[in-house]
C-alpha cells in the first residue's frame, strides 16, 4: 500500500502481473486507483474475486475465463484441474484441499451454508467432471453425500437420461429455515454454468462460511499531495 501511494496518483492504473491472492490489487482498490490483475490460475482468480466482493462490494470484470461451451472445453483440454477450479467458482463453492492435486475423494469443492436454528454448518459437496460421464458417477455421488445437505455434480459433457433419473432417485434435501425441499442431487453441465445457472440451495446469509471472509474496507480521500 506504502509503495502504490508513494508512486502514483489518484486515478492511475496500477499493474499486478502475478497478483495471486490480490494484495496490491486491493491496496490499489482502497487507494482510489485503477487496477489490472493479471493471474494464470483460476483459484486466484475466484479467491481475488471473493475478496474484491467482500472488502469493497464490487463486482470484478474477468477476461479470459470461458463464456461458452467451446471455451469451457478448451480450458478442460489444457488443464482440468483449472477446469475444476473455474467451474467451482461460479457456483461460490471452496475447492476442495486448495491447490492440492491429490487422489479423487470424490469432493472436489465445498459450499457452507446454515441453515437451522442451532447455527450448526450444512455443507453442499460438489464433483467436478470433465471427461465421460455415466450413472454410475450419480451413484457414487450419491453415497459421498448420504450425510450431506445436497450433491452437485457439473459436467462438461451432457447428462444422459439414466444419469436425470439417477439423479431423480436421491429425493430432497428439507430446509427447516426455508421450509422448502431442494433436489438432493443435481446435475448441472458446463454450458449451464457459462448462462449463469447456480445450485438450487438455501439462501447463504453470510458468504464467509464458505470462505474466510475479507474485512470490509473503506476507500481513503484526501491523504495524498499529487506527484509530478
Amino acid at each position: 500500500e506504502r509503495i502504490i501511494n508513494a508512486s502514483s496518483n489518484e486515478g492511475d492504473i496500477v499493474l499486478d502481473p502475478f497478483c495471486g491472492c490480490g494484495t496490491a490489487v486491493v491496496a490499489a482498490q482502497k487507494l482510489n486507483r485503477k487496477w489490472i490483475g493479471i493471474d494464470i490460475t483460476h483459484l486466484a482468480i475466484n479467491l481475488m474475486r471473493t475478496r474484491l466482493k467482500d472488502s469493497f462490494d464490487i463486482e470484478a470484470k474477468v477476461i479470459g475465463e470461458p463464456e461458452d461451451l467451446n471455451g469451457a472445453i478448451a480450458l478442460a483440454q489444457q488443464d482440468r484441474y483449472q477446469f475444476q477450479y473455474w467451474a467451482c467458482g461460479k457456483i461460490g463453492a471452496r475447492p476442495a484441499g486448495g491447490k492440492k492435486k491429490g487422489a479423487d475423494s470424490g469432493i472436489d469443492g465445498v459450499i457452507q451454508f446454515i441453515d437451522n436454528p442451532y447455527g450448526k454448518a450444512s455443507r453442499v459437496i460438489v464433483q467436478v467432471k470433465s471427461g465421460h460421464v455415466s450413472v454410475k458417477d450419480i451413484r457414487e455421488l450419491k453415497a459421498v453425500v448420504a450425510d450431506e445437505a445436497i450433491g452437485v455434480f457439473i459436467t462438461l459433457e451432457p447428462a444422459t437420461r439414466p444419469m436425470v433419473e439417477e439423479a431423480i432417485t436421491a429425493g430432497y434435501y428439507h430446509s427447516p429455515i426455508w421450509n422448502t425441499d431442494y433436489p438432493k442431487i443435481q446435475i448441472i453441465t458446463a454450458e449451464e454454468l457459462c448462462n449463469g445457472k447456480k445450485v438450487d440451495m438455501p439462501l447463504q446469509r453470510q458468504t464467509s462460511i464458505t470462505f474466510n471472509k475479507a474485512e470490509k474496507i473503506k476507500k481513503k480521500e484526501g491523504e495524498q499531495g499529487r506527484l509530478g
